[in-house]
């Protein structure tokens, strides 16, 4: 019994011990280290070199939903960066995000990455990539590659007195889909600045709670598998992961205003996607998405627990 007794003390012990290392190893990798890792990953995925950025020995790799081996996917085919990358980090929870647009030889393409850093080494890495080949019928919005740019101030740090906590950033994100989800016009859950910003795919978009108060969006059946992936807190960003399902159905509805309108979605559609939200004085003011046109109901490897109808 007594061998028993210390056999489990020594296991407990050793499981503290790891769990210990662990958070150890996270909390040394403050914002300036996991962005530099995400720097170093850019120049590895540019040169199609892992050896210039730490890699753990197994690394869990997915590009568009598709879990592959890694390196594998557009690591072989990427020629060339063609924007200022935007970079997200949560030392909390080791995550970086980066939001850039790419070139494949002659093809334009959005990217966005989310890197899982544990122990100072990239065990996750998790791409949404738009180019033309990816767009759905209807299309899905691409903007013109040579005028991307992400908006002014977005990248910047929020001032203390202007941020909201982690939780309210991510309440705000889950209330803007909400929104989103069966749009009839009233805003759920969430607030807008009065000149908030929505770019897509390189497109930009003002005007963004007009367009939910004309419930311009009805066509939106739900919007499922919502998960904050990371949270960006100096920054006021939060990082999404989301699907958002089209069933096909609604032919002909009304907005707000009365004007008369036709769902453009004739079949079951379904748009990806990884979408980021900045928030000053609890409003939305910036959201940047990659999305792509995905089949119907698609579902990311990465959900643990997926919504169910």
């Amino acid at each position: 019994m007594n061998r028993l007794v210390k056999m489990i003390g020594a296991a407990l012990a050793a499981g503290l011990l790891a769990m210990g290392a662990t958070t150890a190893g996270a909390a040394a990798c403050d914002k300036a280290c996991l962005e530099r890792i995400g720097d170093q990953y850019r120049a590895a995925y540019l040169k199609h070199d892992r050896s210039l950025a730490p890699f753990a020995r197994r690394v869990r790799f997915t590009e568009n939903n598709v879990e592959m081996e890694f390196p594998d996917g557009s690591w072989d085919t990427v020629t060339q960066e063609v924007a200022e990358p935007l970079t997200l980090s949560d030392p909390k929870t080791g995550g970086v995000g980066i939001y850039t647009a790419i070139m494949q030889n002659d093809t334009p393409g959005y990217l966005a990455v989310r890197l899982k850093v544990q122990g100072g080494k990239i065990t996750e890495v998790e791409h949404m990539l738009s180019t033309r080949r990816n767009l759905s019928n209807p299309p899905t919005p691409f903007g013109e590659i040579s005028a991307y740019k992400h908006e002014p101030g977005v990248g910047d740090v929020v001032p203390p007195s202007e941020r909201v906590s982690r939780e309210r950033l991510i309440a705000l994100a889950m209330g803007y889909f909400d929104t989103l989800q069966n749009n009839t016009g009233e805003i759920r859950n969430t607030r807008f600045a009065p000149g908030a910003v929505r770019t897509e795919n390189g497109l930009r978009f003002t005007e963004i709670e007009k367009g939910f108060k004309l419930g311009r969006y009805r066509f939106n059946e739900r919007v499922r598998d919502r998960e904050a992936l990371l949270v960006d807190e100096e920054r006021g960003i939060v990082m999404c992961r989301g699907f958002i399902d089209h069933k096909g159905v609604l032919d002909e509805y009304t907005l707000t205003d009365g004007t008369k309108t036709r769902s453009v979605f004739r079949e079951p559609h379904t748009w990806s996607l990884l979408e980021m939200f900045k928030a000053r004085n609890d409003m939305i003011v910036n959201v940047e998405a990659t999305f792509i046109g995905a089949p119907y109901y698609m579902r990311s490897p990465w959900t643990r627990n997926p919504d169910r109808r």
